[in-house]
């Protein structure tokens, strides 16, 4: 659980860092140094020993999810955006639930599928900020930044699929430090690939990646070993609420005051995962 609130700091991170070594370079950046707090933290994990669907699934998932939300938030037009990418991320401990329900890692009632559309409501409340709503307007706002949007939905299927396959194929591994560094690579790959302009050094930047970066570290490491054992819907519980501490401090910390419209749907994002939760409990 204490993963949920290392997470909730990360959003406003995330973009203050980007502005200021770019999205690649900052991400590269993050996880860099990220692999080395969980390597320090956890130790090197011994590859022979890890079973290969969790090294090769998981560890691809794993990949793939940061790179997407790391990539989507700092490709933000504007930090307003970011916060609404940031939000469309928490749609995953409902989709985990309903990953884990689809597996039969878990038994759902009647209440499940209302509460999944909940969370896209919420979602789509965000996205209106406090103007009407419409199909047209919805769409104008994804076209705006589809390749960020796309990311950011991307994102939060990748972890909630994450969760789901680490718990049935981790037997009780590790494999975070590895992971953050397969992650690193890719990031650094694509800032040599990008025409972002050349790392500079920042103080402040190098400060903000070093918080973030141990944050980072400790958090996945948390969470790795929560999932395989502990209660998925537990720790899915947990989850609902990282939403509106993650917009609270995402705000204050990025200096952006959203609407009501926006707390309204950040609401309804964790009102629906609470539900998915309360589907999903033992009776009797």
């Amino acid at each position: 659980m204490s993963a949920v609130l290392m997470w909730s700091a990360s959003l406003g991170l995330i973009r203050s860092i980007a502005e200021i070594f770019g999205a690649a370079g900052g991400g590269a950046l993050i996880f860099t140094a990220s692999a080395a707090f969980a390597t320090l933290s956890v130790g090197w994990p011994r590859v022979r020993e890890l079973p290969r669907a969790y090294l090769l699934g998981s560890g691809a998932l794993f990949v793939a999810y940061e790179v997407a939300l790391a990539l989507s938030v700092g490709m933000a037009h504007g930090r307003a955006q970011a916060l609404e990418l940031g939000m469309i991320n928490y749609l995953w401990p409902s989709l985990t639930i309903l990953l884990a329900t689809l597996m039969r890692q878990q038994r759902g009632s009647w209440l499940l599928p209302p509460a999944i559309l909940l969370c896209f409501a919420g979602i789509v409340w965000v996205m209106k900020g406090d103007g009407a709503w419409s199909p047209a307007l919805l769409w104008a706002n994804i076209q705006s930044n589809p390749p960020a949007y796309a990311l950011a939905f991307g994102a939060a299927i990748l972890w909630a699929a994450y969760s789901v396959l680490t718990r049935r194929v981790g037997n009780g591994k590790n494999a975070v430090p590895l992971f953050l560094v397969a992650t690193a690579t890719l990031l650094w790959i694509k800032y040599a690939l990008s025409a972002e302009p050349a790392l500079s050094f920042n103080l402040a930047g190098v400060a903000q990646v070093l918080v973030l970066s141990a944050l980072t570290a400790t958090a996945y490491s948390c969470w790795n070993h929560g999932v395989q054992h502990g209660s998925i819907t537990l720790l899915a519980t947990a989850s609902y609420f990282a939403p509106v501490l993650s917009a609270l401090l995402a705000s204050a910390w990025l200096g952006v005051r959203p609407g009501a419209g926006f707390f309204q749907g950040v609401v309804m994002v964790t009102a629906g995962s609470f539900a998915c939760w309360w589907a999903t409990r033992r009776r009797g």
